[in-house]
C-alpha cells in the first residue's frame, strides 16, 4: 500500500531472524495473491476477490494489514482500469478487457508483507498488457538497485529510467505517478523511509544492511495526474488512462536484495 512522503526519517535495520519472520508474513502474501490472480476472471466481483483474500490470509493464522487500516473497510486495494491505487472492493463485476492492480499486506507473527500485482481480465488490448508489464519491469530495477552501500535514490533512480526506455505508440512517455512511492515495512506496514519513483541516483540515506523497503511503482497510460473519490481512499487518474501498479516486500543483505513477498 503507498504512502505518502515523511519529513524526518529514522529507518530501522532488522536481524537476520527478523527478516526470517517478516519472510513468513510475505509468504502469506504472495500465496494469497496466487489464489487471487486465478479468481480474478470476468464476472467476478472486486468483494468476491476480498472474501477470497480474507480467507486465506487468516487461515494461515495472519491478520489483513489493510481492514480497518485507517478506517480502510477490506482486506485488499481493488483498483480496476483507471484507478490508481486504494480502490475499495465493491459487487460491480469485473469485465473482460479490464486490468484490476490488487494490493494485498499480511501481519504474522506481529510482522507485515505487502505486495501489489496487476492482473489483465479476460483478453486485454496489447497497450494496457504492455503498461503492465513495463511498471512490473521497473519495480524488478528498483530492487535490483537496492544494494547495501548504495543511496535510497539509486533505487528510484532505477524505477524511472527503466520506465523512461519505454514509449507509447507514437512516442509518448508513460506517467509516473509521484503523490505515492514506496515505504520502509517492518512491524508497522509504513515505516521510513519514503521511496520515490523518480528522480536523481545517489541521494538519500546509505542503504544498509537488514533495511526493509516496499518498492511499488504506479505507471499510467497517459498523464500521471490523480484525483482522490469522496470515499477519501479511491485514487484515479484524472485524464482517466489506465493505471498499472506492482509491489514486492524486500529485504536489503550482505548477497543483494532478498524479495520477501516472492511466491
Amino acid at each position: 500500500m503507498p504512502v505518502f512522503r515523511k519529513r524526518h526519517m529514522r529507518i530501522e535495520r532488522k536481524t537476520p531472524e527478523q527478516i526470517e519472520k517478516m519472510r513468513r508474513a510475505g509468504a502469506v502474501v504472495a500465496n494469497t495473491l496466487a489464489l487471487l490472480r486465478e479468481a480474478a476472471v470476468p464476472g467476478v466481483t472486486t468483494a468476491d476477490l476480498d472474501t477470497i483474500a480474507e480467507r486465506s490470509i487468516r487461515g494461515a493464522g495472519a491478520i489483513p494489514s489493510f481492514k480497518g487500516y485507517h478506517g480502510f473497510p477490506a482486506s485488499i486495494c481493488a483498483s480496476v482500469n483507471d484507478v490508481v491505487v486504494h480502490g475499495i472492493p465493491d459487487e460491480t463485476p469485473l469485465r473482460d478487457g479490464d486490468i484490476v492492480s490488487i494490493d494485498c499486506g499480511a501481519i504474522l507473527d506481529g510482522w507485515h508483507g505487502d505486495s501489489a500485482i496487476t492482473v489483465p481480465i479476460g483478453t486485454v488490448v496489447p497497450e494496457v498488457l504492455e503498461l503492465s508489464r513495463v511498471c512490473e519491469q521497473s519495480m524488478w530495477a528498483g530492487i535490483e538497485a537496492a544494494v547495501a552501500g548504495g543511496r535510497l535514490t539509486d533505487i528510484s533512480h532505477a524505477v524511472e529510467k527503466s520506465i523512461r526506455s519505454h514509449r507509447l505508440p507514437g512516442g509518448a512517455k508513460y506517467g509516473i505517478v509521484e503523490d505515492y512511492g514506496g515505504h520502509g515495512i517492518g512491524t508497522e506496514m509504513h515505516q521510513d523511509p519514503h521511496v520515490l519513483n523518480y528522480g536523481p541516483g545517489g541521494r538519500g540515506p546509505r542503504l544498509e544492511v537488514g533495511v526493509c523497503l516496499a518498492i511499488e511503482p504506479m505507471v499510467t497510460l497517459g498523464k500521471p495526474d490523480t484525483y482522490t473519490l469522496p470515499d477519501e481512499w479511491t485514487v484515479k487518474t484524472t485524464a482517466g488512462g489506465h493505471a498499472a501498479h506492482w509491489e514486492h516486500s524486500i529485504a536489503i543483505t550482505a548477497n543483494g536484495p532478498v524479495v520477501l513477498t516472492a511466491p
